[in-house]
């Protein structure tokens, strides 16, 4: 791979071909990291969510246990 690149200007190493790898994996990477951030998204909702229904369930267990209605 180095002997493709050594006769080469730094322009076409450094610029040219990451722009041309940008241009044509550029839909790929852009869904790529469109389903990791969504599924990072669903995974903090869930937490959110399980981490409120914890602390709900426990709010009313320490609240009815000490009433002594049940």
């Amino acid at each position: 791979m180095r002997g493709i690149f050594t006769g080469l200007p730094w322009w076409v190493k450094w610029i040219a071909v990451p722009v041309i790898a940008l241009v044509v994996f550029g839909g790929l990477i852009a869904t790529v990291v469109g389903f990791v951030i969504g599924l990072l998204f669903k995974a903090l909702i869930f937490v959110a969510l399980v981490g409120g229904l914890i602390y709900v369930v426990r709010k009313f267990m320490s609240g009815s246990s000490s009433r002594g209605d049940w």
